[in-house]
């Protein structure tokens, strides 16, 4: 039996949308007021979904509380309250759209729960703006 589990968890970021090699004007042209040089915020909402296998003995697809421990260590201690252009390695980088960072967070919940799991990352940058990610 095959089923999916889903965590949600939240976290406030900065974040600049923007090439260095490009000019002010062309980063406007392009991220709009996202390029702002002074940065910007959003209160991001997450959720991490987990696809498997119900273990008969235990009944658990994945233990939640193991679950909540991963996502606070690879992601809320991660990003929450930082500049993510300047104080999270891949974004020094990588252009932390919504899309990048959800696919940032996929990587490091697979590389912790291992690949016997399917995972998928929804994660909203406004309550109307979300990706989802699925590997």
């Amino acid at each position: 039996m095959s089923l999916t589990v889903f965590r949600k968890a939240h976290f406030n970021a900065a974040h600049r949308l923007f090439r260095p090699d490009w000019s002010d004007e062309k980063n406007l042209e392009v991220f709009g007021k996202c390029s702002n040089p002074l940065y910007h915020g959003h209160n991001y909402d997450l959720e991490v979904g987990i696809t498997g296998d119900v273990d008969p003995e235990t009944g658990f697809l994945i233990d939640l509380k193991i679950l909540k421990e991963i996502i606070k260590e690879e992601v809320e201690d991660a990003f929450d309250h930082k500049n993510l252009n300047k104080e999270v390695p891949v974004f020094r980088e990588l252009i932390p759209t919504v899309e990048n960072i959800a696919i940032e967070i996929y990587n490091r919940i697979l590389k912790r729960v291992g690949v016997s799991y399917k995972v998928s990352i929804k994660l909203y940058e406004t309550p109307r703006n979300f990706v989802v990610y699925t590997g």
